[in-house]
Parts: structure tokens; sequence; C-alpha cells
């Protein structure tokens, strides 16, 4: 029950963070472009996880015992493809982009739903399946505010809203990743990968930079970002990244992901405190989306409860 608690406490924490990190982003991408933004932001994430890593569990904790491949791909598909793609939607939609952004990450319960069941032959069991529906229902609701005209309006955004859906989808094939390395720890799984995407990313800009399509931001503009970049590297970044790994070593990606609910409810949240009313639709939505997770988390502790007793040879009531 505790390791439960840790695991759905770690996610949240996560999801909150990455709520909080498209308002921030959206001020430090009108002077940053997105490739750089991702470079410098998990670069510095990326040395302070190997400084952790070094000292947590030492020089052994390095070695790739042949996933070298597994650990690029995944590292590559979190740190290059999500963070790249998704901010240059973001950045592409302007300000409107904050909140597609975040709403698009909602639909990452779903795209976990059929990935499993493509690759896996595993269908997600019919309590799943609702609690992922009124979870991204709620987070609609939020979002659009009963205004279903909302959508309406993406048809113009087709190209950035690509971009985004793309890197959402490289974050759930990242998410499901970690249960591949059965053995190592959240900051082994975190750090590795972070490095290994993040020098694809740093390769990318490097090459885009020559070829003359992005520049080297000035030290004018770190100065103008820094608030922002620090924010970036320390929550979003570090926090959340180790939070979301952990909680997911413990909930399993098809549970823990549905705690994603929580990001566009969190943007949402600032950008109250930046002047919106609240109305009936936030207080609905979010009502819905706790009692989607909520619902689920108690189904899966019923269930566990059926297969000790099972176990123990205890008939089931």
């Amino acid at each position: 029950m505790k390791k439960l608690l840790a695991g759905a406490l770690a996610c949240l924490v996560a999801a909150m963070s990455w709520g909080a990190m498209f308002p921030v982003a959206d001020h430090a991408l009108q002077f940053i472009d997105p490739f750089y933004f991702s470079t410098i932001r998990y670069g510095t994430v990326t040395l302070l996880l190997i400084m952790l890593l070094a000292w947590k569990e030492g020089l052994k904790a390095f070695h790739l015992e042949g996933k070298a491949l597994p650990l690029l791909f995944f590292g590559t598909m979190a740190f290059t493809v999500y963070n790249i793609l998704i901010f240059l939607g973001q950045s592409m939609m302007g300000q409107a982009g904050v909140m597609v952004a975040s709403i698009m990450e909602t639909i990452m319960p779903v795209i976990t739903m059929l990935l499993i069941w493509l690759v896996y032959r595993a269908r997600p069991k019919n309590y799943m399946l609702i609690s992922m529906t009124i979870a991204f229902i709620g987070a609609v609701l939020v979002i659009t505010k009963g205004d279903f005209a909302f959508f309406g309006t993406l048809s113009s955004n087709a190209l950035p809203i690509l971009f985004i859906f793309i890197g959402v989808t490289g974050w759930v094939i990242y998410t499901m990743g970690g249960q591949a390395f059965k053995g190592w720890s959240t900051l082994r799984y975190s750090t590795l990968t972070c490095a290994a995407g993040t020098a694809i990313t740093a390769l990318i800009t490097a090459g885009l930079t020559v070829q003359g399509s992005i520049q080297v931001p000035t030290l004018t503009t770190l100065q103008i970002i820094k608030f922002d970049m620090l924010f970036m590297i320390i929550l979003p970044g570090l926090v959340a990244l180790l939070a979301w790994n952990y909680g997911i070593k413990i909930l399993t990606s098809l549970n823990g992901i549905l705690f994603i609910n929580f990001v566009p409810l969190t943007t949402l949240a600032i950008m109250l405190v930046q002047g919106y009313q609240i109305t009936t639709f936030d207080v609905m939505g979010t009502l819905l989306v706790i009692t989607a997770l909520v619902g689920n988390n108690l189904y899966q502790r019923h269930e566990q409860q059926l297969k000790v007793r099972v176990k123990k040879g205890v008939p089931a009531t």
C-alpha cells in the first residue's frame, strides 16, 4: 500500500511539474529556438544526473551491459523526439500552443493502451478503458470549458499539431521502455537514457547551426531566459524525470500514465492565476480526472488483493 502511494505521488509530482513547464517555456521560446532550448536544458540535466549516479552507485553503473541500442532508442524517443517536437510545435503555434501542447499530453494513456494492445496483444481491462475515457473527458472539459468549437480551430495548425503528437508518442514509448531494464535503478535508467538522447539532440542542433537554419543563442538571450531555464532544468527536468521513472516502475506504464491528465490541469491552474476565470466546466473536469484516477487505483488494489487470496487458497468474495 505504501509503495503504491509513493508511486502515485511520484507520478503526480512529475505530471504537475510538466504542466507548469508549458507556460514557462512559452516565454523562453520567444527568445530561443526549441533545439538550443532542449540541448541546453537536458545537457545540464545530464551532467547533474551523471554526477549523482557516480556518487550513488559508482562507475560500475555506467556499464551498458549490452543494452547500448535500447538505451539509445528510448533515450532518443524521450530527449530528442519528445523534447524537440513538442516545443517546436508549441513555438510554431504561439500562445495557443501552450494549451494545445498541454492537452495533447492527455492522449498518452490512449496511445499507451493501443501500443500495448498492438505489441503485446494484451487488451486493457475494462476498468482501465473506463478510467482513461473519464480522465480524458475531464481534461477536455477543463481546457475547452465546454466549447468544442475549440477543436475546429486546430485544422489550420496541422503541422505543429502533428509534431506535438509525434513528440507525445515518443514519450509514451520511453515510458514503456523502462520495463525492459528490470534490475536497474531509476537513477541509472534515467541517467543513461538522458545522456544518449541529449547527445543525439546536440548533434542535430550542431548540424542545423552549421547549415545556418538556427543560430547560437547570445549571452543576452541566455540572460533573459535564465530563470525560465533554471526552472526547466530543476523541476520539469531533473525532479520530474526521476519521479516519473520511479513511479512508473511501481505502478507500470499503463496505470502510471493516467497521471499525465494532471498536466493540462496544472497548466490551466497557472493560467488562472494569470487572470483566467474558473467556470463550472473547470470544476466538473477536475472532479472527473480525480474520480478516474482514484477509481483506477481502487480497482487495481482490489485486483492485487484477489491475486494474493488466490495464491493463499482463500476464496474470493
